[in-house]
């Protein structure tokens, strides 16, 4: 969905007032766009430990979580961010150099991941996402979003 008026404040209640009455619905057509793609994981891009503290979750999770349910497929964390400014407020230029992401550990990346976010911007963080996965062996790596800005 466009990330302006209903759109926009679906997605802040869910984010920043984990309010979750949507989460299902937004789940339910995430997994139909991705319903096409060839999935061995789903993962997500994870927020700030610091965010996460303060908003007692991390929301990119639960949409993961409850997209791979959809697609029956397994959601397991892939990546962490390393410290840094947060997307969020920036410009588009400070946006393009994304967030700096690395692969968890020793972990093996499976082949096909589908990366789970919120809202899609310029696509630097989902870009970031994918060089690292792919750096660490994947071999294909799509991506859904809840919206997307114009």
């Amino acid at each position: 969905m466009a990330y302006d008026g209903v759109g926009r404040e679906i997605v802040a209640r869910f984010k920043y007032a984990n309010a979750r009455a949507a989460l299902a619905w937004l789940a339910a057509e995430m997994a139909v766009l991705a319903g096409a793609a060839r999935t061995d994981v789903v993962s997500w891009v994870p927020t700030t430990p610091g965010r996460r503290r303060a908003r007692g979750f991390d929301h990119g999770r639960l949409l993961a979580v409850a997209v791979a349910r959809r697609l029956g497929v397994p959601c397991r964390p892939l990546l962490v961010r390393l410290p840094g400014p947060a997307q969020t407020g920036r410009t588009r230029a400070e946006r393009l150099a994304g967030p700096r992401l690395v692969v968890l550990g020793r972990i093996a990346v499976p082949a096909r991941v589908l990366l789970v976010d919120d809202v899609v911007t310029t696509g630097a963080t989902l870009s970031a996402a994918a060089r690292a996965l792919c750096a660490a062996g994947a071999e294909e790596v799509a991506a859904v979003a809840a919206a997307r800005r114009a």
